[in-house]
């Protein structure tokens, strides 16, 4: 069975500094990749997370698969159909956003059954007869109280606001639902019930998820896979419950080691990640995380690691994230799992 997302080198590319600068200087205008030859494969009704530090990608590739930020390199398909950089209304409808700031991303000046309203005839989503009633619907499928249609924006709660950001989101009933930072802006009550809302129209409607975060305990919570970035790369793919278990990559035992813990009092300085956060300015050679990695070696500044592993749907880029599997090796030798998480952790 086909993939619902097959997404195959997509890179984000922008150009930073003046133009006309670099002209009189004869020499081409520096380029950003924000994202950089990212393949990621998602099944239908999955629930995916991604998460890494800002700055790493994460919002640049969810407005890629959107088609908010446009490709320059790679190739994206929706259940076999290929999306170009031009989308129809219809290839539009079918991945659709729920943004982080909830107040940013409604019109201020239109009601919610207004806001509700105009996207239902502007796509002709039903008959003009119907627009009403369907407005009520997509409230009461985000639990919320038909009343709230003549409200404004300013009215509501953080929460409510970003209830009606999925219900916005699902007007065009959409296969892939992307959520970028969804629950950021809230507060831990409001958070665990839009997390048990999501979860909810993921298993009514069928939906597909993709969620983007920086909580590795709402990633956890939500998700049957996590995707971790570095600096525009992929540098681990694999299941959920076994990344948390086991992380195979260094980058991921110091992200899950630096997520603060009940019961443990961190001391001060006593930090996974050191070193300052890489910049998309200046990428290093070899791995990208060789420069904060405690078990990078020559081959790590040398040789960039591939996205391999044992099995399907276990994934890191790292030298000797399988050293300790059977039939793996490490290349040119180096730690094996325990030293690795333990000199990440210590």
């Amino acid at each position: 069975m086909n993939p619902l997302i097959d997404a195959r080198g997509l890179t984000v590319s922008y150009r930073v500094g003046s133009a006309t600068l670099a002209r009189l200087r004869r020499r081409p205008a520096p380029i950003v990749h924000a994202i950089d030859g990212i393949d990621l494969v998602v099944e239908r009704g999955a629930s995916v997370g991604i998460v890494g530090e800002s700055g790493c990608g994460k919002s640049t590739l969810a407005k890629a698969l959107v088609g908010l930020a446009p490709l320059s390199a790679g190739t994206f398909a929706l259940d076999g159909e290929q999306l170009g950089k031009r989308r129809t209304a219809q290839q539009t409808r079918r991945i659709q956003m729920v943004f982080q700031d909830p107040s940013a991303s409604l019109n201020p000046s239109m009601t919610i059954g207004q806001t509700l309203r105009e996207l239902l005839r502007v796509h002709d989503m039903v008959p003009a007869d119907q627009v009403q009633r369907r407005a009520e619907e997509l409230l009461e499928l985000v639990e919320l109280p038909v009343s709230l249609l003549n409200a404004y924006p300013r009215r509501l709660s953080g929460g409510q606001r970003q209830r009606v950001g999925i219900a916005r989101a699902l007007a065009l009933e959409p296969e892939v639902l992307v959520a970028d930072e969804s629950v950021a802006a809230l507060d831990v009550s409001v958070q665990a019930a839009i997390l048990n809302l999501l979860e909810k129209l993921r298993a009514e409607l069928g939906l597909t998820l993709l969620f983007i975060s920086h909580d590795l305990a709402v990633v956890r919570h939500i998700s049957d896979r996590v995707v971790v970035m570095y600096l525009g790369k992929v540098v681990e793919d694999r299941p959920t419950e076994d990344l948390f278990r086991d992380p195979r990559h260094p980058y991921t035992a110091a992200l899950l080691a630096s997520a603060p813990r009940m019961g443990i009092e961190r001391r001060s300085g006593d930090a996974a990640l050191r070193g300052e956060p890489g910049s998309l300015h200046n990428i290093p050679s070899g791995c990208r995380f060789h420069p904060r990695c405690p078990i990078a070696q020559d081959i790590c500044r040398e040789t960039e690691p591939a996205l391999l592993g044992p099995a399907e749907a276990q994934h890191a880029a790292c030298h000797f994230a399988w050293a300790d599997v059977p039939g793996e090796t490490a290349h040119g030798g180096g730690p094996g799992r325990g030293r690795l998480v333990r000199m990440v952790t210590r």
